[in-house]
């Protein structure tokens, strides 16, 4: 792959957004959910993330609507957003596993 890792927050948010649309304060819950609370996005590198990710058409703006006279954006995965999760989570899974490999926790036995 010649694409770059991706920053841990970015696909944090792309995880968050795998299985439904969402807007910024109910990502930053999933975020805080999916790491048990170690990630607690603050709003300007949520909402930096999100600026970013919809640049790249990993993610779009699904909808908009004033809620308590406050804008309120629903964002969503793009089909591009959702191979390139899938990239990210393939990439990961492969590290861990040699992780795993070296630390002799699973696979074959480290040998010195």
């Amino acid at each position: 792959m010649s694409e770059r890792a991706m920053q841990e927050l970015a696909l944090l948010v792309l995880t968050a957004l795998a299985d439904a649309p969402r807007h910024g304060y109910a990502i930053a819950q999933e975020v805080r959910g999916i790491t048990d609370g170690r990630v607690a996005p603050r709003t300007g590198a949520l909402y930096g993330a999100l600026d970013r990710l919809v640049a790249e058409e990993l993610i779009e703006v699904r909808q908009e609507e004033i809620v308590d006279g406050r804008a309120r954006r629903v964002f969503a995965l793009t089909p591009g957003g959702r191979e390139r999760l899938a990239l990210e989570a393939e990439r990961l899974a492969v590290a861990v596993q040699e992780a795993r490999r070296r630390l002799g926790l699973g696979g074959a036995p480290v040998t010195a």
